[in-house]
């Protein structure tokens, strides 16, 4: 083995940490072959990449669930191949909604071309939409909640002497709750959208909203935006992390990669996550070191190429300093994190990262972290490590499931393997009833059970979907478009429950579930 001052450049030689890799790309279908069905130890090197000193039990849980890594390899190849006819799909079904949905529908749209006066969508305005808002186009809060509405009411309380006119938020309310799943649903849509939907709609305060650098797909990808509930003095800040892309093949890809680093000490990480938020890349592992474990000698600096730019362009750097200042001038607010599918991911990793980098007076201000179809992060020694920071004396960390989505259930969990969730689990049935559990039923969702009964709830999701409108009023009422993914839903369980829809019925059609909004 190398020396620590004499890696290849570019190579992972002279890494201190345990970690995976697992690169689909490096061998054929043959070489998968032979290692998914034989074993073969030249095929599972062209895939499987590890430090020269790995340990003999990470050897062993590898070669136990062999099948687990197979499966991963091939839906990330096939998700490569799919990868450019994705991204014109989107290209396509984004332009086709918004001339839609700008021309006042099919009709609207061929009267228009009658006329000669259609309007043409253009991409990055404040009226172009993401395919997931045109899944759900809702955009207001529950009921008007407010966090503007309540101060001005308590206005009066303040003259008088009987309030200080501050508003007490209680973590799991409806009125917190809902609108960290309607930020998550807006993290969607480009800067226009956002800066509109929470100054003018909200009537909140939008702060900053940033494109940052995502390495593994080697692109300024990861959105986030934060606001504050009013300019001056307030009370909460928001930050909201955006999810998976659904014509996105690299976010798709990410949710199938089973490659993880380990923190010594702390537990396993999913590199891909890690890799989202700008703090190392899998073409030099020592990054993870820099920027986690913090072993920085002058010479393991210089190794790391464009450090500088590394961290001027990680969501982690950007957001924590923001946050830094926002909680300076607001000596009274307290912040959320929140975030839809890879969102929530990022939502909950976050935190995560500032109790490792001793972030200890930020966190005393953390209000809570809700995720909403999130994917699993890490292993169970990182759960029980957070558990600790996070749920005590009171829960802080509100995960949200809805029925059988497919994404909380990724990456893979069994008994003894890598992936499992920690934090309070609320789990919603397709009636909108809500339990309260450490996991969702199913959590590996395979075999001929589950794929009957997914099909038979799509069914009774689709008939749903269809009198929503009927049965809750026009807010609920769902489109052509919702009830056509609803119909694919029927072919892949699963699917159709990911989306933002189902999440904010849950919030709202809940029963026994009350707004809680008391001054102080």
């Amino acid at each position: 083995m190398r020396k620590d001052n004499e890696p290849d450049p570019g190579s992972n030689s002279g890494h201190r940490s345990n970690y995976l890799i697992i690169r689909p790309h490096r061998g054929g279908y043959r070489d998968l072959f032979q290692y998914g069905v034989r074993g073969n130890e030249t095929s599972k090197k062209k895939f499987l990449e590890r430090p020269d000193d790995y340990s003999i039990s990470t050897t062993s849980v590898i070669d136990d669930h062999r099948w687990v890594i197979v499966v991963s390899i091939l839906v990330r190849k096939i998700i490569g191949l799919l990868r450019t006819p994705m991204e014109y799909t989107g290209l396509v079904v984004d332009f086709v909604l918004n001339l839609l949905s700008a021309n006042g529908g099919f009709f609207g749209l061929v009267l228009g071309l009658i006329k000669a006066k259609v309007v043409v969508p253009e991409r990055g305005s404040v009226s172009f939409v993401s395919t997931i808002g045109q899944l759900d186009g809702r955009i207001d809060l529950y009921k008007g909640w407010s966090f503007v509405e309540q101060l001005v009411c308590l206005e009066d309380s303040v003259s008088s002497g009987s309030s200080s006119g501050r508003v007490e938020i209680e973590p799991g309310s409806r009125g917190l709750v809902d609108l960290c799943v309607m930020a998550s649903k807006l993290a969607y849509e480009n800067a226009k959208v956002v800066e509109n939907v929470v100054n003018l709609h909200w009537k909140m305060n939008l702060v900053e909203f940033l494109d940052c650098w995502n390495d593994y797909q080697k692109q300024m990808s990861t959105q986030v935006f934060i606001l504050t509930d009013k300019e001056k003095d307030a009370d909460l800040i928001l930050i909201s992390f955006r999810g998976t892309e659904p014509f996105d093949a690299d976010d798709w890809g990410t949710d199938f990669d089973y490659s993880w680093y380990e923190i010594p000490n702390v537990g396993k990480l999913h590199m891909g996550f890690i890799e989202a938020m700008g703090l190392g890349t899998r073409d030099y592992t020592p990054t993870f070191d820099y920027h986690l474990v913090e072993l920085r000698s002058f010479k393991e600096e210089n190794r790391i190429k464009n450090l500088p730019e590394m961290v001027e362009r990680s969501a982690y750097y950007a957001v924590r300093e923001t946050l830094k200042r926002l909680l300076a001038e607001h000596g009274n607010a307290r912040f959320v994190v929140t975030g839809h599918s890879l969102g929530g991911a990022l939502a909950i990793l976050f935190p995560t990262l500032l109790v490792l980098k001793d972030e200890t007076e930020m966190m005393k201000r953390l209000l809570g972290v809700y995720t909403f179809g999130q994917p699993r992060i890490g292993n169970r020694e990182i759960g029980s490590f957070m558990k600790a920071k996070l749920n005590h004396p009171v829960d802080r960390y509100f995960r949200v499931v809805y029925c059988n989505d497919l994404v909380p259930r990724l990456p893979y969990d069994d008994k003894t393997f890598l992936y499992k969730h920690f934090g309070a689990c609320l789990y919603y049935d397709s009636f909108y009833n809500e339990t309260k559990a450490e996991d969702e039923p199913d959590p590996n969702p395979y075999g001929m059970r589950f794929a009957i009964l997914a099909r038979v709830n799509a069914v009774w999701e689709l008939v749903r979907g269809l009198m929503m409108g009927f049965i809750y009023g026009p807010g609920y009422k769902e489109g052509w478009f919702r009830i056509l993914f609803r119909i694919i839903g029927l072919m892949i369980p699963g699917l159709s429950d990911h989306c933002p829809t189902d999440y904010v019925n849950s919030v709202r059609l809940a029963p026994g579930y009350d707004l809680q909004m008391s001054p102080l």
